[in-house]
């Protein structure tokens, strides 16, 4: 179970981190939608294009830890790294889940913009599976 859950994870996050890395190197893909406005329509966030790279190279270390958690691979990582690493990853994705209560989350009050209607629709509800997934992996192992 540890390793489908695991594997699961892996995926998800290499498809977001080539997201970032397309962002970075110039592709449009979802990139207006990704970004929360104002009511206005005015971005709350306006990225650099290093900000997408360094986003990538996280969901892509994520992807890893993932990938090694599911003991596909004889490569392991320290002992201490595989024992807080999951925890860490689902907190920080059960928080964006939740979000700031204005602009990102569950909980936003800015509703009706594309990026409010996308993330009510797609990327809390993703963040919460993500979180809960990461929960069962460190729980069941």
């Amino acid at each position: 179970m540890i390793t489908v859950f695991s594997l699961l994870l892996s995926i998800v996050f290499l498809v977001l981190a080539v997201i970032h890395f397309n962002w970075f190197f110039g592709g449009q893909f979802g990139f207006e939608a990704s970004l929360p406005t104002k009511e206005n329509g005015e971005r709350v966030l306006n990225p650099k294009k290093i900000d997408n790279a360094i986003v990538g190279l996280a969901l892509l270390s994520f992807c890893c830890f993932y990938f090694y958690k599911s003991a596909v691979t004889a490569l392991y990582l320290p002992n201490w790294i595989m024992q807080y690493t999951g925890w860490i990853i689902s907190i920080l994705f059960f928080i964006r889940a939740i979000g700031d209560f204005k602009y990102v989350g569950f909980f936003k009050k800015v509703k009706q913009t594309t990026f409010g209607e996308m993330d009510t629709a797609y990327f809390a509800p993703l963040c919460l599976v993500i979180s809960i997934v990461g929960i069962l992996i460190e729980t069941l192992n």
